[in-house]
């Protein structure tokens, strides 16, 4: 497996492959976006795609990466995540590698408690914080 970056002109020839895997990730984001609004953010440059593809280039997984820059940080939050093997830890270590060629200093995300205690366990993730929320 290896890791890819998608272009963001090229996140129509591999959309149909990858959407699979964001309806589910996205059907847990509290309605803030929709697939077809991640797709927007991806072809206009605001978030990233990254995929895993094997041997024959067959996409077995995704994840989106939207940069936020701080003071004394650069993030890459990952915004969605699915599909096989996209926390293998060759694919993790990649990962790292890209986030840090793009200028992150760090990785952040928001993932429920056992995604958490399996990312801490697989690549020693801190928990740094817990959001939680109310509609009013």
């Amino acid at each position: 497996m290896s890791l890819k970056s998608v272009h963001p002109n090229d996140v129509y020839s591999v959309w149909d492959s990858v959407v699979p895997y964001f309806e589910r990730a996205l059907s847990h984001s509290g309605g803030e976006y929709t697939v077809e609004h991640l797709k927007l953010y991806l072809t206009e440059g605001r978030q990233m795609l990254l995929i895993t593809v094997d041997a024959n280039e067959k996409i077995n997984g995704a994840l989106t990466i939207e940069f936020i820059n701080l003071p004394n940080e650069r993030i890459a939050f990952v915004t969605a995540v699915g599909g096989k093997m996209m926390t293998g830890k060759d694919n993790w270590a990649q990962f790292e590698d890209w986030c840090r060629f793009n200028g992150a200093t760090m990785i952040r995300g928001a993932a429920h408690e056992s995604v958490a205690r399996l990312w801490k366990q697989l690549f020693d993730v801190e928990s740094r914080y817990i959001m939680v929320e109310k509609r009013v």
